[in-house]
Formats: C-alpha cells, structure tokens, sequence
C-alpha cells in the first residue's frame, strides 16, 4: 500500500521529490539537531492522486489521524483543546521553491471555545484574538474563496475608525469583534459559517493546498520558472510556535550571505511581535537582523550558529525562516537561497576559495542566463540629477519604463509593447502577473526579504523595496517623492536595483563592468567589492575554456563584429552571411544582374561585385587569422534585394494615373519583381538552388574568396576559409556546386601562384537533408546545423507569421514548454540532428559538425548539442560569452549545481 505521511524524523534532504521542499529541509534541519517545531509532511504523491481523481487518496486520512495522534501525544494536547489548545500550521511546500505562489493557513485548531483556553494559556488575551482572525482570515480565502479584499477592508475600516496606524494598536476586543466581522463577510459570500470543527479545519486545509497547486498564480510562475506542472505539492502540518506573544517574541528571514550580491555578512529582515507572514509581505517595515543583537542576544548569537551550519551542511547559500517565542528559538524553513546573477557568480568563486565547493561545482552553480544579464548595460549616474527617492536595493540592474500601479495594466501595456514599471504599496502573490510583464518593481514598503525582492530576485528583475520616502497611492494611480515631484501613472521613470536609486525621465545607459571587461580585458571595476564580479566572471570563463569539449565560434558577417567576436573569445566564425554584404549601395549592382537581359550584362554586374566581395572576405578572414571562417554563400531569394513589390506597383500605377510615362527603371524592376515572385519564399528559389540555376553567382563568390585567402596569404597571414552551400537537400546537389567551387578554387591558385583550398561543406536546414545525411556527407567535408530553418520546416510554421499568431497560446496551454526557436526542439528536430550526426559520421568519420542558428547560443540548446556529439556551436558575438560558460558547464559530470528554484 502507497505511504503518503512521514514525520519530519523520516525524511532528510535526499527525499525531496517526495516530501517537497519546505518537508525535506525541514527533515534534514531536525536530523542536524536544529530546533525545528514537530510535525509531519503529506507527500507530493498524495498531492498527485488528489489532482488525479479529485478526491483524497485511500488511506490517507486515516495516516494523518494517526500522525496527529502522535503529534497531539508528545506535545501533551489535544488539536482544539478548550483549555490550552494544540495548533497547527500547513503550508505547501514543492520540489522546486514558489514563494508566495501556493497556500499557507497558520493557527488551525482555534475556535470560538478554544480562544479563550489559547488567552488562558497564553497569558494574553489580545494574542488569542490575533491569532483567531489570522485563522479565519486566511482560512476565509484560501479555503473558501472569500475575496482577500474584503478582509483587508474590513481590517483598515477598524483601523480608521480606532485612529490605529497598523494592527498592532488594536486591542483584544476590537479584534475579537474583528473576526465576528470576518465570519460574517464568509457567511455572506459563501451561505456557510467557518467551520469550528478543527478536524474539519484541518481536512480542509489540506485539500486547498492541493487545489492550489493549479491555481492561476502557481501555474504563471511555474511557466515562467520552467517548473513542470506534473509535480504537485506536499503540504507541512506543523506545531504552531508564535511570534506575536509580545516585545520578547518576533520573527524573521536570514540569508547566510547577501543574495544579492553575494557578500559574506549576517543578512535578514527581523520584525519584533509578528508572524512570518507580516515579514515577507512588506505590510510593515522590518528592521536589520542586526538589531537583533540588541533585542535578543542570545536567540541572535543561537541563530548565526545556526546559520553557520546550515551553509557548511548544505555547501550553498541558505534561506531560513524563524521564529522567536517568548525567547527561545525556532527553525521553521531552510532552502538553497533565490540569488542574483551578481551573488551567483561572487558565490561561486568564495565558497571555491574556502573549499567548501570544487572549482567544477563553482561552475556548475552559475549560469549563462545569468552572465548574460551581467552584461547588460547600467544606468550613467556621472550627472548632477539627483534621484527622486532612495530605497532598499532588492534586485539589480537598470530599468527605465512607464509608472504603472495596477498588476492588470502593467500586462496590458506590456502586451502593447510598452516597458513599464509596477509601482506598489506592496506586492503579494497577486501581483505576480504584472511583476513579469514589468521591467522593474518598486515598492514603497518593505524589506529585502518581503515578497516583491524575492520573487524580482528569482526572476532575476530589477527591484527596488521599501522606499520609504515616496507617498504611494494606488488609487489615484500616483506617487509623491519627498521633494513634492508628483508622478502619474504613465510618467517614465528610472529604477536602479543596484544602488536603491529612483529616477525621473529616462537615465542614460552605459556599459556594464563586465561587459567593459569582456570588450578590453581590463577589471575596471571601482568602489567597494572592486575587482570582485569581474574577477569571480573570469576564473567561471576560464574555467569552463578548460574543461569544455565544444568550440565556440560567432556569427559575423564584417571585420567588425568578427573582431568583437574575438575579443569575446569565439574561436572563429561559423556563419558569414554573405547577402548582408549585398546591402546599401551595393544594391544597385545586384540590381543590375538581376535585370540583365544577356549573359554579358549578368557578368558586368558580377565582375563589379568581385572586388567588394573579396575585400569583405579579407578583412574578415585577417580579424579572425588562424581560425576558421565559415563563409555561406548566397541563401535568400534574389527578389529581397529588389524594392518592394506594392510601393513599385503604386508607383508605377500612379504615373499611369497621372497619364505620364512610369520611369523605365520602374517598370523594369516590377516586371522582374513579379516574375520573381513567390507565395512561400523561404521554400522556393533560394539557397543551393539559386547556385543551380543563375549562372555565374556560385563562381564570382568562391572566386572573391579564392582571391581574398591568396591575399592574406602573400601579406603572410593564416586564413582559413570555409565554403559553405546552403539549404541542400539532396547529395547531388551539393556535388554539382562542389565541383565548380574546386574549378574556380583551381584557377584562382594558378593565378596567384600558391595553392588555395577551402573545406566544403553544407548547412542542414531541411528534414530530408538530416534524413539522408550518410549520402551529403560523401561530398561534404562539414556540417551545420541551421536550426533556425531546420525548426520551421520540420514543424511546418512560418516563424514570421506563427510567433505572433498562435505562439503565446501554445506556450500558455503547454504545447511546448519554450518557444522552439528559442531552445531545440529535442523530440522532433533534436531527433534530426541526432540522426544527421550518427548517418554522417559513419559515412565520413572525420566529418566536422557544428550548429550555426540562434540556437547555438541558448544554454539549454549548448547542452543538447554538446550531448549529440558537435564539435561546435556558433552564435552572435554577444553570445559568445554565455556558449562558452555553457559549454563548458555541460562538460561537468556528477556536479551539483545550485537549482534555488
């Protein structure tokens, strides 16, 4: 029979899929020895059938009967006792951390016959009360689907009326009509009173932890943090401890070291006489866990003994939840901490240097995601504007965007195209769908650890918490700043989560430390931690240089950007597009072959383009001497070089019209226009087939690179230049172009005296080419994968018309878990890839395979890629830096890498 209960003494960390995260920490803190409130944990397979079937699973009941008993036994009370009641508290608690996403209801057990035993026993009668319009005010919305907003109404209503300027100035009567009035707002909206049978609480409460597994917040957050849907949640029924008994009492969040930046320190929010709820949800300011020392000094100097083992036993970074009661100390969740890309790599490197973690772990705990978020641009603060506000710097980075106070209108404006910035008071789990449309979030209260910084943190967006100078209102969709400046909603501003700064108007960008450091080599980095992000960037990058397999090359199509591409450590080019060397004035030319009626006209036109061609070709093939360059040759249809087809035809028509003679040129190009003109242009004449059938293009490309390797050779360089025939589909075809490539390679080196050869190889792009890759690969000495067009032909879309059409609705009903032409497709065209790599390398065991569409540089496609064998991946040049921490990352083996989600 299937098990769906353990008592936290059963478990430890290893079980995590089975007793979700929050359980499994908790196992493990009570087998170190921690001082963790008793409990038990319902599994994530009890979760599971639940969804499945739509009721509780057999047996399990009975199981958390039997549990309860135990708990009720070694605590000496009964759950809901009149006279000194036992509670409890259940939360969710997945595999993967979803803070504020699922549901939590504390203080199950009251009733309206317990809260005086609770007063009784407790020795205060307001903390009874409190406690009981906890109970009922979350049970009211969780489990019962009361709108939160009616509590929180009610709640500020007493307060107004009391003069009180938060909760905690109400006294034991005003909350015990408080909760009457919370019953009242249940029965009103749901014909049912709250239910004072703490069985029936308890029951219940379970199930809506279930239920809220599929909820609409938890689903959002689970698409946008790649967290499968098929995973369910355990839920945690824990011994109640308090930390709203009074001025000894409190509770708090601590991380072992600053996740946002990564530097060492004590790091946490404390707040005296409150639950943990009131700490994450921003609704009062914290203060410093360093004032904790103060208040308390033995539970502070408990705690950092605490946190010190939990980092050396987890080797990582540690999120922890506590709770002070009446003086003594209370562990209620551990987790590996959310962190920024900044605290990542700043983590890595430290926790190398004490030996906590190998150089490979190091590596394998950052990310390409997160480097490539380093190297986005920071705002220039060298003028005189003087911030409007300064707050808590949660997040970092620089984000500029439109005010906006409402979680719906950041989605709608966002969805329009327009970056904008959520302004709150506070966020909850609510706020979560305009918190990842927005560009930066800003509240007015708050701390580091309340729910805005860390879920902006985990999503790695740009925050700003607890800028206590502004005057936020919601309502009248506006804040003040402290000098009077009124901003209203729509009004740009700037959010820096660096330095906590809030700007009116839109900062000016510069370059990032690391991207300055990429670009020169230099650290330039100033001010405390100096040298510290660039240098952990480094040691990550040279470590994934050693240990990687695959080679890095770039997309570049101009000495330019293959210089940039060096420089950012790419090992040549993968893709040279050689139609971007068609474009501006040079347009004309192709123009011209196009139109030429006769063979001597067509070889005009060619011959002018020669020279610019090999120019290109040389000062590309000098930027990246002694690598190789991988020059495609012409792949889009002739007619996109031509002027678009309905502003001719206006044209055209509107001289006509005007009874005047339509210029010539005009009419000549409509003419070639129309007759070139195809209803599904990426299947047509393009590619390998434009080679087949205009005479001469083929030749004039391979002789200008012919010509541009002679060059460098006589001026005593090392090119290395590769040809490469696109969109083949059937060996023969490659085969005929080959064999003008050697001719013309052949005249070039009698011509110049020196032998010139380039390596020939193809693009896979189509289904059939990946199908019958054991034939190509005989005429082949390369290939590359061009995954852009390999996506689209192998899953029938047209990427133009498709992304904005159906894609959101695709990603949104789960069809496919990220758009595949962001990360492969590994089912349908990773199993082309596959095939094409095995067929061809048995055809032609040396046979050189890379990939060169966008997806060479996304960090989930470098795995796959490096796990089917490439030699490569090429990407574009700013990418560079994230393929090769990827790549070598996907080299590692029997590393753990630091998953905080």
């Amino acid at each position: 029979m299937v098990r769906y209960v353990y008592d936290f003494t059963e478990g430890g960390r290893e079980m995590a899929g089975l007793l979700g995260g929050k359980g499994s920490n908790l196992a493990e803190m009570t087998r170190l020895g921690l001082p963790v409130p008793p409990g038990f944990v319902i599994t994530t397979e009890a979760c599971r059938a639940f969804l499945t079937t739509g009721g509780e699973p057999p047996g399990m009941s009975r199981e958390v009967s039997d549990h309860l008993a135990a708990l009720e036994e070694a605590a000496g009370r009964r759950l809901g006792q009149r006279d000194d009641p036992l509670l409890l508290s259940v939360r969710s608690g997945a595999r993967f951390s979803m803070p504020g996403m699922m549901e939590t209801i504390l203080d199950i057990g009251l009733n309206d016959d317990s809260v005086s035993g609770l007063a009784k026993a407790s020795g205060s009668e307001r903390f009874a009360w409190d406690s009981y319009r906890r109970l009922v005010q979350m049970f009211g919305a969780t489990v019962m689907g009361v709108d939160a907003a009616l509590f929180e109404r009610a709640m500020t209503d007493l307060e107004q009326v009391r003069g009180a300027g938060d909760d905690l100035r109400l006294d034991a009567r005003d909350l015990a009509g408080l909760v009457e009035t919370y019953k009242t707002v249940i029965r009103r909206e749901t014909g049912e009173d709250f239910p004072q049978s703490p069985a029936e609480q308890l029951r219940r409460a379970i199930l809506a932890v279930f239920q809220s597994w599929n909820g609409e917040r938890a689903r959002l957050y689970r698409r946008r943090e790649h967290i499968p849907d098929d995973l369910g949640t355990a839920v945690s029924v824990q011994r109640m401890v308090f930390g709203n008994l009074g001025a000894d009492s409190g509770s708090g969040v601590a991380f072992t070291r600053d996740p946002a930046t990564g530097r060492p320190g004590l790091y946490g929010d404390y707040l005296p006489d409150a639950q943990g709820e009131d700490v994450v949800s921003g609704i009062r300011n914290t203060v410093p866990l360093s004032e904790l020392e103060r208040l308390d000094a033995a539970s502070y100097t408990g705690l950092r003994a605490h946190m010190e083992t939990l980092e050396r036993h987890y080797r990582d970074l540690c999120d922890i939840e506590f709770t002070i009661e009446r003086g003594t100390l209370w562990m209620l969740q551990t987790r590996v901490g959310k962190r920024t890309a900044e605290a990542a790599f700043a983590l890595a490197a430290a926790l190398a240097d004490e030996g906590l973690i190998t150089p490979d772990e190091g590596l394998a705990r950052v990310s390409g995601e997160g480097l490539a978020r380093l190297m986005f641009p920071r705002f220039d603060t060298s003028g005189d504007g003087e911030p409007l506000a300064r707050g808590l710097p949660a997040s970092p980075g620089a984000a500029v965007g439109a005010a906006v106070f409402h979680s719906a209108d950041a989605v709608r404006r966002a969805a329009a195209g327009e970056k904008v910035v959520l302004v709150r008071q506070e966020t909850n789990p609510d706020d979560l769908p305009g918190m990842i449309a927005a560009q930066a979030v800003l509240t007015g209260r708050g701390g580091k650890t309340s729910h805005a910084a860390v879920v902006a943190r985990g999503m790695g967006k740009v925050c700003v918490c607890g800028a206590e100078e502004l005057t936020v209102d919601t309502g009248a969709r506006r804040f003040t700043a402290p000098d009077g400046t009124v901003v209203e909603e729509g009004t740009v501003v700037s959010v820096d989560g660096s330095t906590g700064a809030v700007y009116a108007g839109a900062v000016p960008l510069v370059d990032s430390e690391v991207m300055r450091f990429l670009e020169t080599g230099e650290n330039g980095e100033t001010g405390e931690g100096a040298g510290g992000l660039v240098d952990a960037v480094a040691r990550a990058l040279a470590r994934a240089d050693t240990v990687r397999r695959l080679e890095v090359r770039a997309n570049a199509d101009t000495p330019e950007d293959a210089a940039r591409a060096r420089r950012f450590g790419a090992r040549g080019i993968g893709l040279c597009r050689t139609e971007h060397m068609f474009l501006g004035e040079r347009r004309k030319l192709v123009e011209e072959m196009i139109l030429a009626d006769a063979p001597t006209a067509r070889d005009r036109a060619l011959a002018a383009l020669l020279p610019l061609q090999r120019q290109d070709f040389a000062g590309i093939l000098e930027a990246m001497d002694g690598l190789p360059v991988t020059i495609r040759l012409l792949d889009p249809p002739l007619h996109e070089f031509l002027p678009d087809r309905t502003a001719l035809a206006v044209r055209v028509a509107a001289a006509e019209a005007r009874g005047d003679l339509p210029a010539a040129r005009d009419t000549q190009l409509l003419a070639a226009v129309n007759r070139m003109h195809e209803e599904n242009p990426m299947l047509g004449l393009r590619g390998v087939r434009l080679g087949l059938v205009v005479p001469g293009l083929v030749a004039m490309q391979v002789r200008a690179i012919g010509e541009a390797v002679a060059e460098r050779l006589r001026a005593g360089g090392d090119p290395r230049a590769e040809i490469m025939v696109p969109l083949v589909g059937d060996a023969r075809e490659l085969s005929i172009v080959g064999e003008e490539v050697r001719r013309v390679l052949a005249e070039v080196s009698e011509a110049a005296g020196t032998p010139v050869g380039c390596p020939v190889g193809t693009m896979i792009e189509l289904p059939r080419a990946a199908l019958t890759a054991g034939r190509i690969a005989a005429e082949a000495e390369f290939f590359s994968f061009g995954t852009n067009d390999l996506t689209q032909t192998t899953w029938g879309f047209s990427r133009d018309d498709v992304e904005a059409e159906f894609f959101s609705a695709y990603l949104d009903k789960g069809v496919f878990p990220a758009s595949p032409f962001e990360t492969i497709d590994r089912d349908g065209v990773g199993r082309l890839v596959g095939i094409a790599v095995a067929e061809g390398r048995a055809a032609r065991p040396d046979l050189k395979i890379g990939v060169c569409g966008e997806h060479g540089g996304d960090p989930d496609s470098v795995h796959f890629f490096h796990a089917a064998g490439l030699d490569y991946v090429s990407c574009s040049p700013f990418r560079v830096p994230v393929a090769r921490l990827e790549a070598g990352r996907a080299a590692l083996r029997d590393t753990g890498a630091s998953d905080s989600r």
